[in-house]
Protein backbone atom coordinates (compact mmCIF):
# COMPACT_ATOMS: atom_id res chain seq x y z
CA UNK A 1 0.00 0.00 0.00
CA UNK A 2 2.83 2.46 0.26
CA UNK A 3 4.69 2.26 -2.61
CA UNK A 4 0.84 3.21 -3.96
CA UNK A 5 0.43 6.99 -1.64
CA UNK A 6 1.68 8.86 -4.69
CA UNK A 7 -0.69 7.54 -7.16
CA UNK A 8 -3.40 7.70 -4.35
CA UNK A 9 -2.62 11.27 -3.69
CA UNK A 10 -2.88 12.02 -7.36
CA UNK A 11 -5.87 10.40 -7.63
CA UNK A 12 -7.74 11.80 -4.77
CA UNK A 13 -6.71 15.21 -5.70
CA UNK A 14 -8.00 15.07 -9.20
CA UNK A 15 -10.95 13.02 -8.55
CA UNK A 16 -11.68 15.70 -5.82
CA UNK A 17 -11.41 18.48 -7.78
CA UNK A 18 -14.00 17.40 -10.31
CA UNK A 19 -16.31 16.95 -7.52
CA UNK A 20 -16.03 20.32 -6.50
CA UNK A 21 -16.86 21.65 -9.96
CA UNK A 22 -19.60 19.48 -11.30
CA UNK A 23 -21.17 18.10 -7.97
CA UNK A 24 -19.68 14.28 -8.05
CA UNK A 25 -17.27 12.13 -9.91
CA UNK A 26 -14.88 11.06 -6.48
CA UNK A 27 -16.16 7.33 -6.16
CA UNK A 28 -15.84 7.08 -9.74
CA UNK A 29 -12.76 8.66 -10.70
CA UNK A 30 -10.68 7.37 -7.68
CA UNK A 31 -11.84 4.05 -7.93
CA UNK A 32 -11.54 3.94 -11.61
CA UNK A 33 -8.10 4.91 -11.78
CA UNK A 34 -6.68 3.27 -8.82
CA UNK A 35 -8.80 -0.26 -10.46
CA UNK A 36 -5.81 0.52 -12.91
CA UNK A 37 -3.38 -1.01 -10.65
CA UNK A 38 -5.24 -2.93 -8.41
CA UNK A 39 -8.80 -4.83 -7.87
CA UNK A 40 -11.85 -2.51 -7.69
CA UNK A 41 -13.10 -3.57 -4.15
CA UNK A 42 -9.58 -2.43 -2.87
CA UNK A 43 -9.87 0.94 -4.28
CA UNK A 44 -12.97 0.93 -2.97
CA UNK A 45 -12.12 0.57 0.70
CA UNK A 46 -9.60 3.48 0.41
CA UNK A 47 -12.62 5.51 -0.81
CA UNK A 48 -14.58 5.56 2.65
CA UNK A 49 -13.70 7.79 4.04
CA UNK A 50 -12.88 10.48 1.43
CA UNK A 51 -16.26 10.07 -0.15
CA UNK A 52 -18.04 10.03 3.26
CA UNK A 53 -16.42 13.41 4.38
CA UNK A 54 -16.93 15.23 0.98
CA UNK A 55 -20.31 14.33 1.08
CA UNK A 56 -21.13 15.76 4.30
CA UNK A 57 -19.65 18.73 2.83
CA UNK A 58 -21.69 18.58 0.24
CA UNK A 59 -24.78 18.32 1.90
CA UNK A 60 -23.88 20.87 4.30
CA UNK A 61 -23.10 23.53 1.77
CA UNK A 62 -27.39 23.41 1.05
CA UNK A 63 -30.72 23.89 2.95
CA UNK A 64 -31.58 20.66 5.44
CA UNK A 65 -31.64 17.22 3.73
CA UNK A 66 -34.81 16.44 5.65
CA UNK A 67 -37.45 17.30 2.87
CA UNK A 68 -35.40 15.51 0.01
CA UNK A 69 -34.60 12.67 2.85
CA UNK A 70 -38.53 11.95 2.74
CA UNK A 71 -38.55 11.58 -0.96
CA UNK A 72 -35.77 9.71 -1.43
CA UNK A 73 -35.84 6.72 1.72
CA UNK A 74 -37.41 4.41 -0.42
CA UNK A 75 -34.10 4.74 -3.50
CA UNK A 76 -31.87 4.70 -0.37
CA UNK A 77 -32.95 1.79 1.54
CA UNK A 78 -32.92 0.04 -1.72
CA UNK A 79 -29.49 0.74 -1.97
CA UNK A 80 -28.74 -0.77 1.33
CA UNK A 81 -30.92 -3.71 0.34
CA UNK A 82 -29.32 -4.38 -3.03
CA UNK A 83 -25.35 -3.75 -1.75
CA UNK A 84 -25.63 -5.80 1.22
CA UNK A 85 -27.90 -8.85 -1.17
CA UNK A 86 -24.95 -8.62 -3.76
CA UNK A 87 -21.92 -8.25 -1.10
CA UNK A 88 -24.03 -11.55 0.89
CA UNK A 89 -23.88 -13.52 -2.54
CA UNK A 90 -20.57 -13.11 -4.36
CA UNK A 91 -17.46 -12.08 -2.82
CA UNK A 92 -16.11 -8.91 -5.29
CA UNK A 93 -12.69 -9.09 -3.87
CA UNK A 94 -12.38 -12.62 -5.70
CA UNK A 95 -14.66 -11.65 -8.57
CA UNK A 96 -12.53 -12.44 -11.78
CA UNK A 97 -14.79 -10.12 -13.82
CA UNK A 98 -14.57 -7.39 -11.38
CA UNK A 99 -12.83 -4.86 -13.30
CA UNK A 100 -14.83 -5.48 -16.40
CA UNK A 101 -17.80 -5.29 -14.82
CA UNK A 102 -16.25 -1.71 -13.03
CA UNK A 103 -15.61 -0.45 -17.18
CA UNK A 104 -18.59 -1.50 -18.65
CA UNK A 105 -20.18 0.57 -15.71
CA UNK A 106 -18.19 3.80 -16.73
CA UNK A 107 -17.86 3.05 -19.99
CA UNK A 108 -22.51 3.24 -19.81
CA UNK A 109 -22.19 6.23 -17.17
CA UNK A 110 -20.21 8.31 -20.03
CA UNK A 111 -22.15 7.27 -22.72
CA UNK A 112 -25.28 8.17 -21.34
CA UNK A 113 -23.66 11.95 -20.13
CA UNK A 114 -21.86 12.52 -23.69
CA UNK A 115 -25.39 12.01 -25.43
CA UNK A 116 -27.34 14.20 -22.74
CA UNK A 117 -29.62 11.78 -22.45
CA UNK A 118 -32.40 12.79 -20.50
CA UNK A 119 -35.20 10.53 -19.15
CA UNK A 120 -38.30 11.60 -17.00
CA UNK A 121 -39.89 9.90 -14.09
CA UNK A 122 -43.55 10.76 -13.30
CA UNK A 123 -43.68 11.22 -9.00
CA UNK A 124 -46.69 8.93 -9.20
CA UNK A 125 -43.90 6.22 -10.16
CA UNK A 126 -41.13 7.28 -7.77
CA UNK A 127 -42.81 4.87 -4.76
CA UNK A 128 -42.18 1.46 -6.67
CA UNK A 129 -38.96 2.67 -9.33
CA UNK A 130 -37.08 4.67 -6.09
CA UNK A 131 -36.29 0.75 -4.31
CA UNK A 132 -35.80 -0.68 -7.92
CA UNK A 133 -33.33 1.94 -8.81
CA UNK A 134 -31.96 2.01 -5.35
CA UNK A 135 -31.13 -2.03 -5.41
CA UNK A 136 -29.77 -2.25 -8.65
CA UNK A 137 -27.18 0.24 -7.92
CA UNK A 138 -26.60 -1.03 -4.54
CA UNK A 139 -25.67 -3.83 -6.17
CA UNK A 140 -22.94 -2.44 -8.43
CA UNK A 141 -21.37 -0.54 -5.77
CA UNK A 142 -20.88 -4.01 -4.07
CA UNK A 143 -19.23 -5.15 -7.25
CA UNK A 144 -17.56 -2.28 -8.46
CA UNK A 145 -17.45 0.20 -5.87
CA UNK A 146 -19.11 2.68 -7.79
CA UNK A 147 -22.41 4.07 -7.27
CA UNK A 148 -23.58 6.42 -10.14
CA UNK A 149 -25.69 3.84 -12.51
CA UNK A 150 -28.51 3.89 -12.11
CA UNK A 151 -29.34 6.44 -9.48
CA UNK A 152 -27.51 9.39 -10.84
CA UNK A 153 -29.56 9.36 -14.33
CA UNK A 154 -32.64 8.10 -12.04
CA UNK A 155 -32.06 11.77 -9.25
CA UNK A 156 -31.42 13.80 -13.26
CA UNK A 157 -34.97 12.29 -14.34
CA UNK A 158 -37.40 13.11 -11.36
CA UNK A 159 -37.54 16.85 -11.76
CA UNK A 160 -34.99 17.82 -9.36
CA UNK A 161 -33.98 21.67 -9.25
CA UNK A 162 -30.14 22.13 -9.53
CA UNK A 163 -29.17 22.66 -5.74
CA UNK A 164 -32.35 20.07 -4.96
CA UNK A 165 -30.24 17.80 -7.22
CA UNK A 166 -27.18 18.09 -6.03
CA UNK A 167 -28.00 17.74 -2.55
CA UNK A 168 -30.18 14.16 -3.65
CA UNK A 169 -26.76 13.42 -4.64
CA UNK A 170 -25.16 13.95 -1.52
CA UNK A 171 -27.74 11.73 -0.08
CA UNK A 172 -27.26 9.12 -2.89
CA UNK A 173 -23.94 9.10 -2.18
CA UNK A 174 -23.65 8.90 1.73
CA UNK A 175 -25.82 5.89 1.62
CA UNK A 176 -24.30 4.10 -0.90
CA UNK A 177 -20.78 4.96 0.78
CA UNK A 178 -22.37 3.41 4.34
CA UNK A 179 -23.32 0.18 2.83
CA UNK A 180 -20.28 0.16 1.16
CA UNK A 181 -18.53 0.38 4.44
CA UNK A 182 -20.36 -1.68 6.53
CA UNK A 183 -20.03 -4.53 3.80
CA UNK A 184 -16.28 -4.17 3.64
CA UNK A 185 -16.02 -4.26 7.09
CA UNK A 186 -18.31 -7.24 7.40
CA UNK A 187 -16.09 -8.93 5.15
CA UNK A 188 -12.86 -8.53 7.32
CA UNK A 189 -10.83 -8.19 3.91
CA UNK A 190 -10.72 -5.21 2.89
CA UNK A 191 -11.15 -2.39 5.62
CA UNK A 192 -7.65 -3.21 7.56
CA UNK A 193 -5.52 -1.09 9.57
CA UNK A 194 -3.38 -0.16 6.59
CA UNK A 195 -6.35 0.53 4.28
CA UNK A 196 -8.20 2.87 7.02
CA UNK A 197 -5.31 4.92 7.31
CA UNK A 198 -4.54 5.11 3.69
CA UNK A 199 -8.32 6.13 3.05
CA UNK A 200 -7.46 8.67 5.44
CA UNK A 201 -4.40 10.08 4.08
CA UNK A 202 -6.16 10.36 1.16
CA UNK A 203 -9.01 12.78 3.00
CA UNK A 204 -6.58 15.89 2.72
CA UNK A 205 -5.69 15.68 -1.06
CA UNK A 206 -9.45 15.11 -1.91
CA UNK A 207 -10.75 17.93 0.11
CA UNK A 208 -7.82 20.56 -1.01
CA UNK A 209 -8.85 19.04 -4.44
CA UNK A 210 -12.79 19.98 -4.01
CA UNK A 211 -11.78 23.62 -2.66
CA UNK A 212 -10.07 23.95 -6.47
CA UNK A 213 -12.66 22.70 -7.82
CA UNK A 214 -15.39 25.30 -6.37
CA UNK A 215 -12.86 27.87 -7.00
CA UNK A 216 -12.46 26.27 -10.69
CA UNK A 217 -16.23 26.33 -10.42
CA UNK A 218 -16.88 30.08 -10.78
CA UNK A 219 -14.18 30.38 -13.63
CA UNK A 220 -14.60 28.36 -16.05
CA UNK A 221 -17.55 26.14 -18.17
CA UNK A 222 -18.97 23.38 -16.17
CA UNK A 223 -20.87 22.01 -19.23
CA UNK A 224 -17.04 21.72 -20.83
CA UNK A 225 -15.38 20.44 -17.83
CA UNK A 226 -18.19 17.72 -17.58
CA UNK A 227 -17.92 16.73 -21.37
CA UNK A 228 -14.25 16.59 -21.13
CA UNK A 229 -14.70 14.23 -17.44
CA UNK A 230 -17.03 11.89 -19.63
CA UNK A 231 -14.28 11.64 -22.64
CA UNK A 232 -12.11 10.82 -19.76
CA UNK A 233 -14.24 8.48 -18.04
CA UNK A 234 -15.04 6.80 -21.52
CA UNK A 235 -11.63 6.34 -22.09
CA UNK A 236 -10.89 4.80 -18.69
CA UNK A 237 -13.74 2.73 -18.83
CA UNK A 238 -12.75 1.42 -22.25
CA UNK A 239 -9.13 0.10 -20.64
CA UNK A 240 -10.84 -1.31 -17.73
CA UNK A 241 -13.19 -3.38 -19.22
CA UNK A 242 -10.51 -4.52 -22.10
CA UNK A 243 -8.14 -5.09 -19.27
CA UNK A 244 -10.25 -7.31 -17.79
CA UNK A 245 -11.34 -9.30 -20.65
CA UNK A 246 -7.47 -10.02 -22.17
Amino acid sequence: MIAYLPLIAATFLLAGTVKGVVGLGLPTISVGLLGLVMPPMQAAALLIVPSMVTNIWQLAAGSSPLAMLRRLWPMLAGIFVGTWAMAWLVNAADLPGATSILGIALVVYAVLGLASVRFAVAPANEGWLGPVIGAVTGALTALTGVFVIPAVPYLQAIGLEKDELVQALGLSFSASTIALAISLGHSGELLQPAVLGASLLALVPALLGMAGGQWLRKRISAERFRRWFFIGLLLLGSDLALRGLF
